[in-house]
């Protein structure tokens, strides 16, 4: 008689298999500690793939967002310093039209108001890194003050005239369905100290003007410089007005900010979630397919040695 193995070829088939599977989990494991992502592909996350993805996207859109929000945010910034700075402007213009009529002496008031007129013209055509004028009202190629002296700002039929801006008006998404409008045009925030001004020039030039010579206030100089006090100072407040409301955008806008970057961290977080391997249970796990491999492949390499010599003593006689 033949002395046939114990182990069947089904057997061996089985633990082949074992040997397959434990191989390719030990594989799964290594790459996910090598790479520090549980898979490589959406097809590797399983029925988290499309969660995954989702996340994704909107963590992109929200990534968008931030960089417009940021751009915005500095736009608003630099529109705050110019604004300041044109309510400085117009409270200089009350203040000199007051002191000439307090001082009974305007002959150094028209020089203090080109000047003004020149600094305002500088702020409202100011441009921003790319060469665009910033109170374009997306007319961004041409300046929005048109007039390059008080006398040519005089010479103008009316204030309206000196503006040559678009009335658009910029405004940046922050998040989905969320927009801020935060641009501002030149003739918005700019009309009330200009239009003071082409009053004063357009006075200086009239039959009673003469303000430079006016080292002695005649009563048409001083009925007409005493309500431009009062015309000065509500440019001044208008001034101060628009500083407040370019205020309220950039609070919206940081606001935003903030906003942003909670989402960030969420959709970040809960995509790490998802993605990333965890390093102390991919080692435990590591550990154990090692040992399965190992098991698989020593149970798999003792039963093609075995036969029923190894149930049979030793001492047995001869088989016939």
């Amino acid at each position: 008689m033949s002395i046939d193995r114990v182990a069947t070829a089904s057997q061996t088939a089985y633990f082949l298999t074992q040997i397959e599977n434990a191989g390719s989990a030990l594989d799964t494991t290594q790459q996910q500690i090598a790479s520090g992502v549980n898979a490589t592909t959406y097809a590797g996350f399983g029925s988290q793939a499309q969660v995954l993805t989702a996340t994704l996207a909107a963590n992109a859109r929200n990534s968008a967002y931030t960089t417009a929000t940021n751009l915005a945010s500095t736009q608003v910034s630099l529109q705050d310093t110019q604004l300041t700075s044109l309510s400085s402007l117009a409270s200089q213009l009350q203040k000199a039209i007051s002191d000439a009529v307090a001082n009974n002496n305007a002959s150094n008031l028209m020089t203090q108001a080109q000047s003004i007129f020149q600094q305002a013209s500088s702020i409202l055509n100011s441009q921003d890194s790319n060469g665009n004028y910033v109170f374009g009202g997306g007319n961004t190629n041409t300046a929005p003050v048109a007039p390059t002296s008080l006398s040519a700002l005089a010479a103008l039929p009316s204030t309206a005239a000196a503006f040559t801006n678009g009335t658009f008006q910029t405004a940046v998404q922050v998040a989905d369905g969320q927009t801020v409008t935060y641009g501002i045009t030149a003739s918005s925030i700019g009309t009330g100290l200009m239009q003071e001004l082409q009053s004063l020039a357009q006075f200086d030039q009239s039959a009673n003007g003469n303000l430079n010579a006016a080292t002695s206030l005649s009563g048409a100089q001083s009925t007409f410089l005493s309500g431009a006090i009062s015309t000065a100072n509500t440019a001044a407040d208008n001034l101060n007005g628009a500083t407040a409301a370019n205020g309220y955008v950039a609070n919206q806008l940081s606001d935003a900010q903030t906003q942003q970057s909670s989402m960030d961290t969420l959709y970040k977080g809960f995509a790490s979630n998802i993605q990333d391997t965890n390093m102390a249970q991919a080692a435990t796990q590591l550990s154990l397919n090692q040992t399965q491999l190992q098991a698989a492949l020593q149970v798999t390499a003792g039963l093609h040695q075995l036969s029923l010599l190894n149930y049979m003593s030793s001492s047995s006689g001869t088989i016939g």
